[in-house]
Formats: structure tokens, C-alpha cells, sequence
């Protein structure tokens, strides 16, 4: 018997409806964290909307980079490890912040919603989520799966369609699978 090209292109196009592939477990509770980070972010980038502060705050990050550096062994983790993480984190934070900035410039208004004090509550839930990634991180690093760049790449791949998110997904994921 032979197929048709239509017959095959239907055979191919129906293959494309089975079940996606189960995303890697051993990313999707640290990922979760970095998303989570990723939407205190927003509420960042309005604080600093309303208050004309630049998304640049080196000062502020020397401070989290020293807290999480000091918090690092407590949580299993290296200090030069968890420094590195945390560094990505914050750029990952300022390329949304820069990003929400640039939309809301352009339609000169930034969304009509509540705002969250930056003292009492964006930076408490980040102090928070801060113990939490690192927690996070070290299982993630007793676990690391083989070929840990092709599994992260796929793993941020099944986790959103939306290429802005996904790019701030790698760029906060950028050291996480150590090459060498």
C-alpha cells in the first residue's frame, strides 16, 4: 500500500496532538520560585514608575548579594554559587523592569492598579522568597539531571509560549547549569 502526501501530512500533522512531554521535575520548583521573583518584579517596576527611580540600583543589589552570601551555607549552598544565582536573579528582575518601563513609556501610562509599599511589602515577600530559592537550589544541585543545559532549555521551553517570559526565564537561569 502506498501513502498518499496528503495521507502522510495528516499522519504528521495528528502526531503533533499527542501528549506533550512531562516537564523535568527536578527545574519546576526552583523555575516556580523564579517566576514568582519574576512577578514581585512587576510590582517593583510601578514603585519605581510612580517614583521616577532608575531600574539601576547597585547599591540595593551589593545589599541582597551580601545577605544572600551570608545565608548561602545555612542553606547547603556555596556563597560564590548562591552569589552567582542571586546575581542572575537580579538581572533577570531589571530586564523586566526595563521591559514593563519601555511599554508603559510608550503608551505613557502604567497600569491602574494597587501599589505595594517597597519597605513593607515587596521587599519582606523577596526576603522570603530569598530562603526559599536557595533551599530550592541546593536540591536542584544534589539532583542536577545529565545534560542540564538541554534539560533546562526544555524545560523553560514547555513552560511558556511567551518569548519575553522565556527570555527572562534564561537569563535568570543563566548560571544554573555550570558548563565544564
Amino acid at each position: 500500500m502506498r501513502l498518499t502526501p496528503l495521507c502522510l501530512l495528516c499522519i504528521l500533522a495528528l502526531t503533533g496532538c499527542l501528549k506533550a512531554p512531562d516537564p523535568d521535575p527536578t527545574f519546576e520548583a526552583l523555575l516556580d520560585s523564579i517566576e514568582q521573583r519574576l512577578a514581585i518584579a512587576d510590582a517593583v517596576a510601578l514603585h519605581k514608575w510612580d517614583s521616577g527611580q532608575p531600574v539601576q540600583d547597585s547599591a540595593r543589589e551589593q545589599q541582597v548579594l551580601e545577605r544572600v552570601r551570608k545565608a548561602a551555607s545555612s542553606h547547603k549552598v556555596s556563597p560564590q554559587r548562591a552569589t552567582l544565582f542571586f546575581s542572575d536573579q537580579i538581572e533577570a528582575d531589571k530586564l523586566r523592569q526595563y521591559h514593563l518601563l519601555s511599554q508603559w513609556s510608550l503608551v505613557e501610562a502604567a497600569p491602574d492598579i494597587p501599589r505595594l509599599d517597597l519597605t513593607r511589602e515587596i521587599r519582606p515577600q523577596l526576603d522570603l522568597l530569598q530562603a526559599q530559592m536557595l533551599d530550592r537550589l541546593a536540591r536542584f544541585d544534589r539532583h542536577r539531571p545529565a545534560h542540564c543545559e538541554h534539560a533546562l532549555a526544555k524545560a523553560i521551553g514547555l513552560r511558556s509560549s511567551d518569548a519575553t517570559r522565556r527570555l527572562m526565564l534564561i537569563r535568570a537561569t543563566a548560571s544554573l547549569c555550570p558548563r565544564g
